[in-house]
């Protein structure tokens, strides 16, 4: 039974549903040899192609997928490639078994933390759809010492160019007592603060433009949690883990409950 072009290749671990939208939008995927539009349906048995080339979209791909954590450094950007020559997330990757790596949302090169790969693009798009839910939560520390109505005003809700945002939490701590931060970063001088921040969406530097709209410049932010996925402690910055079986299972369900 033919399905939308987007979920077709997301299910094959071809690429989210977001990013073979954009393919359709660029021309560059083709059904029977004729430019794709989106809307259009296929099944695993037609000849849909990428660039001229044709995918592999039949029932003999091997069906396991895989999730990776990977700890992205400052001075990373979360893209294939960049104009500017800068080092990307995907090349300390290891090679998929099948398929091809999505990122998992992003993260601005001056952030570091947890970044989650799958092959899995249905999987993917449930965990970055906005209805999703999904919390985030981040290590983060500003130039300053900020007031309490600030903080009042970070979980009420900031109005930004691209709609109001706020805080689920916010919860004072030392990044002394987190190693992570530690690994990242050299140690926190008095003038500044650091707090725990969670919320449930991730707009572009959305962390950063809630504090600089109350008057505070991040200094650092690590992104420790996605869902029910922590950083792990020994992962240092660099460095990848392939998720188990039980965590997998875990942000699966967290996915199908958003």
């Amino acid at each position: 039974m033919s399905v939308r072009l987007q979920k077709l290749l997301a299910a094959a671990g071809l690429g989210s549903r977001r990013q073979v939208e954009q393919w359709i939008v660029e021309g560059r995927l083709t059904v029977a040899g004729r430019v794709a539009k989106l809307g259009d349906r296929a099944d695993a048995g037609d000849e849909v192609c990428l660039d001229g080339r044709r995918l592999e979209l039949g029932p003999q791909r091997p069906a396991p997928h895989q999730v990776l954590l990977y700890h992205k450094p400052v001075g990373e950007v979360t893209t294939r490639r960049d104009p500017q020559g800068r080092p990307t997330v995907f090349e300390r990757l290891p090679a998929p078994e099948h398929g091809r790596w999505i990122v998992v949302g992003r993260l601005d090169v001056n952030t570091s933390g947890l970044l989650i790969f799958t092959t899995d693009g249905e999987l993917a798009h449930r965990l970055m759809h906005p209805s999703s839910g999904i919390e985030r939560e981040y290590l983060v520390r500003v130039r300053g010492r900020p007031d309490q109505e600030s903080l009042r005003r970070l979980l009420r809700g900031i109005p930004l160019e691209d709609g109001s945002a706020a805080f689920d939490r916010i919860v004072e701590a030392s990044p002394q007592s987190d190693d992570r931060a530690q690994r990242s970063a050299p140690s926190a001088e008095s003038s500044n603060a650091s707090y725990r921040v969670v919320l449930h969406e991730g707009r572009n530097r959305e962390v950063r433009r809630m504090w600089e709209a109350v008057g505070y410049e991040v200094s650092r932010l690590l992104r420790i949690r996605f869902g029910p996925i922590e950083l792990p402690r020994d992962l240092r910055p660099g460095q990848w883990r392939v998720l188990d079986v039980r965590l997998t299972a875990q942000l699966a369900a967290a996915a199908k409950a958003a």
